[in-house]
């Protein structure tokens, strides 16, 4: 008796774990297979004039857009494993590095299109941040990169882990490449007000990264506020907000926005902060687009 229980008990282990393992096949699969399943798009060219006004734009470009919060303040690259759990292990890459390593080509696809040097789609780069930053900027930010010393440090290797397999095999998480596909165009041009089209452009190669898309806010936890209220801010407090992190009413925690003030957001220009503040007010008076593809994924 003792036998046919130990011969059952062994069946059903044996079952159970054949059932994992081709269970654990298709998550692995299917992920690659969406991850793999991307196309760059091709028409940037590269052709910097490696002088200090360049350098210097691309060394600005760097420090607004976030590349020194997220891969070291010497662009050594980063660990972010344990502010983002369910990923294996999250690694932005040393950036001075890397842009020695790939050409121009290569880093238009990763930073403006969220595809890899491998051609498979980016799980945690902000590419849809980047998509709408123009051919001069991104020539100027290249041009930096490769400029600046590299600083070694070791790294492991990125590992997106089985979580995150998970939800993209089941559809409920999208890769980067599917998200900088989803931002939609700027919306004003050369006969609007020049002040509004460089806002616009700040805006929304900057802000977009938290606020949504459209700067209209996430329902994020915590949840992330329409930029429309930015309106009740005169010039200096906004100013005071963007080089201190601190809020209207001397409200100094703020999350996330209090760190990236400091290391970002304090390097924009008084005029950029201008433009950019000017474009912020136009918000109140622009529709929310609720059925927005973009918002119906978060």
């Amino acid at each position: 008796m003792a036998g046919k229980l130990f011969k059952l008990l062994l069946f059903f282990s044996a079952g159970g774990l054949i059932l994992f393992v081709s269970f654990a096949a298709y998550i692995y699969i299917a992920s690659e297979r969406y991850l793999g399943d991307v196309v760059a798009h091709q028409g940037f060219e590269y052709s910097a004039e490696l002088d200090a006004e360049t350098l210097e734009r691309g060394r600005h470009i760097a420090r607004t857009r976030g590349c020194f919060g997220c891969h070291g303040q010497e662009l050594q690259g980063a660990v972010f494993s344990e502010e983002w759990g369910w990923v294996g292990t999250a690694v932005a890459p040393n950036l001075a590095k890397y842009a020695r390593q790939h050409d121009a080509v290569t880093i238009e696809a990763a930073v403006r299109q969220g595809i890899g040097h491998d051609g498979k789609a980016l799980w945690s780069m902000p590419s849809y941040n980047f998509v709408l930053m123009n051919d001069n900027d991104l020539t100027a930010l290249i041009a930096f990169l490769r400029s600046a010393p590299v600083v070694e440090k070791p790294l492991p290797e990125p590992d997106i882990g089985w979580e995150a397999r998970y939800l993209m095999a089941s559809g409920q998480a999208q890769h980067m490449a599917d998200w900088a596909d989803l931002m939609p165009p700027l919306l004003l041009g050369q006969d609007d007000p020049p002040n509004l089209v460089r806002g616009e452009y700040l805006a929304k190669t900057t802000c977009n990264e938290c606020h949504g898309f459209d700067l209209r806010g996430q329902e994020d936890f915590p949840p992330i506020p329409d930029l429309a209220i930015v309106a009740a801010y005169t010039d200096e407090d906004f100013r005071h907000l963007m080089k201190t992190g601190e809020a209207i009413g001397g409200r100094k925690d703020l999350g996330l926005m209090s760190i990236v003030a400091k290391d970002r957001f304090a390097s924009f220009t008084h005029w950029e902060l201008r433009d950019l503040l000017s474009y912020l007010r136009t918000l109140p008076d622009q529709p929310v687009d609720e059925d927005a593809a973009w918002r119906q994924l978060r």
